[in-house]
């Protein structure tokens, strides 16, 4: 019996271990850094250290309302109308921003509002002058706004989605028109679910490095972790990095206790329940405003996506298929892909099991252990360091040791890894933990532990959620660019990494061609994901 549940402690130990290994080492590196050069770190403190946070939270609060404030609009017009033709093609399509990798939405961005971009001869006439682009704010805004207003929509329709029937029936029967039905039925769940929403959509915003990076437009425009990566990268000044850093370590830890105590789901869900549901009926002025918000914000989130692919189509890919630093960048991304989907479905599958153990061992109504509370809630430890922390505290401790660009796979591997572990976790934890309810006394009974356990008893109910967690994991890994930006080099170069290289160099129909290929990879991994997902519910 304790064998059984020592070894799965055993191996929850063990991750946790590597993710508290991974984490430390990096606070290591900056607190060693820091303490090395005390004179540097304080004169680290001028205008541009407190320019670069002002910016950092202004442009996260003005990106969280343009992005919360329609989507609580739009999520209604959804719900008001649930024949609303192609309802469910579109709430499909406001899943695949969560999917699509940061670089190629900004480069389908740019082919649309750019400086020769699809509208910019629209913008040249209404302005009256030369175009100038979207880079800056502006850029940054409407990139967050592509990636957020459709998480935003889903979590404010399932919020509605838990409006009892028994209140839309009692609202029918009084005859209740649209006003009042919103303010007494709508309106209180929809504001128990805003702020929640909001801080977790905040929580994005503030963590933003790619979009922040492609689009920025130079330094006015600078969020803490682009500061970080210019700091290490272009500037090589060790102890403004380490500060930054400990800002922004700061911002996310004060963020991340906020959304703990608003309830917010910090991993979001792709397969939330959207089945039509017969409310009141809408009036015909009612129906023609929802259906101009519902197109509008259709238009909003496919424009990008489509400007992609007519961009991508337009390059020359066999060409580009034929590079040999494409082909390389190909295999150097699939390859480090698919280690840390490994891993982190590995680990995860570690900590949910551990965790199972604990539960299991103690006692009714006592509490839980130091031990069983990590394991629950170790994964979430990443949330609180974004990638480029990681890699920054890693690259600073490194670099007197060893070549840092020489060790880019296993930190592009480990970082990876580790992020995707709150996606792979709630993908596979609740098929474990049903597994475990049904097997557990069989297999105390029979004395079966162990990889016999898993590979016998558990393994046909993983398998489904186990792949889900393992696509999933793969396509962030794909389309990442945080901690490649730093460790990345002319000898280890993934495709988002190429991707930047030659939007820096002015490529911009190779860098259109890459974006189409790394986009249709990413989204493909997620369409299995949620396929797997889907059918192993069934």
């Amino acid at each position: 019996m304790h064998a059984t549940r020592d070894s799965r402690i055993t191996a929850g130990i063990v991750a946790l271990g590597a993710i508290a290994l991974l984490i430390g080492g990096a606070f290591a590196g900056l607190i060693l850094e820091g303490a090395h050069d005390l004179s540097g770190a304080a004169a680290a403190f001028d205008g541009y250290l407190l320019r670069v946070p002002r910016f950092t939270l202004w442009q996260a609060a003005l990106s969280t309302l343009l992005s919360v404030a329609p989507a609580l609009l739009v999520a209604r017009a959804l719900a008001r109308h649930p024949a609303f033709p192609g309802r469910r093609l579109i709430l499909q399509l406001f899943t695949l921003p969560l999917a699509l990798p940061a670089i190629v939405a900004a480069l389908g961005i740019l082919a649309l509002y750019g400086r020769a971009g699809y509208f910019a001869g629209v913008f040249a006439g209404l302005g009256g002058g030369e175009w100038p682009g979207i880079y800056g704010l502006s850029g940054i805004l409407v990139a967050h706004v592509f990636f957020n207003l459709p998480l935003a929509t889903r979590l404010f329709l399932e919020s509605l989605g838990t409006i009892p029937a028994d209140q839309w029936r009692l609202a029918s029967q009084l005859g209740m028109s649209a006003r009042p039905a919103f303010r007494l039925i709508e309106w209180p769940v929809l504001r128990a679910a805003l702020p929640g929403i909001a801080g977790l959509v905040f929580m994005l915003c503030i963590t933003s490095f790619t979009i922040v990076l492609t689009l920025g437009g130079g330094p006015a425009a600078t969020t803490l972790e682009v500061a970080i990566y210019q700091a290490l990268r272009f500037d090589f000044d060790p102890a403004r990095a380490v500060v930054l850093t400990l800002l922004q370590i700061a911002l996310t830890f004060i963020v991340v206790v906020a959304l703990t105590r608003l309830g917010a789901n910090a991993v979001g869900d792709a397969n939330l329940p959207v089945a039509p549901r017969r409310y009141l009926s809408a009036g015909r002025m009612e129906s023609v405003l929802n259906g101009g918000l519902i197109v509008l914000a259709l238009l909003f989130v496919a424009g990008p996506m489509a400007a992609t692919v007519v961009s991508g189509l337009e390059a020359d890919l066999g060409r580009l298929a034929g590079e040999e630093a494409v082909r390389r960048a190909t295999l150097t991304s699939a390859g480090l892909a698919l280690l840390a989907a490994l891993l982190s479905v590995t680990l995860s599958l570690a900590l949910i099991a551990a965790r199972r153990a604990l539960a299991l061992r103690r006692r009714a109504g006592s509490a839980m252990s130091l031990l069983e509370h990590a394991a629950d809630t170790g994964a979430g430890f990443v949330l609180v360091v974004p990638p480029i922390v990681l890699g920054a505290g890693w690259f600073l401790a490194l670099r007197s040791i060893t070549d840092v660009f020489a060790i880019a796979p296993v930190m592009v591997v480990a970082v990876n890894a580790v992020m995707a572990m709150p996606f792979s976790i709630r993908a596979i934890r609740p098929a474990y933990d049903a597994a475990s309810e049904r097997h557990e006394r069989l297999c105390l009974a029979l004395g079966i532990s162990g990889w016999t356990r898993l590979s016998l008893i558990d393994w046909p109910s993983l398998r489904r959620p186990l792949a889900t967690g393992f696509a999933f994991a793969m396509a962030l890994s794909l389309g990442d660019l945080g901690v490649i930006a730093l460790f990345g080099s002319d000898s280890v170069q993934t495709l988002p990494y190429l991707l930047l290289a030659r939007m820096g160099s002015y490529r911009t129909a190779d860098a259109a061609g890459l974006a189409l290929l790394l986009g249709l990879v990413c989204l493909m991994l997620v369409v299995v994901a949620d396929w797997l997902g889907r059918e192993g519910k069934s």
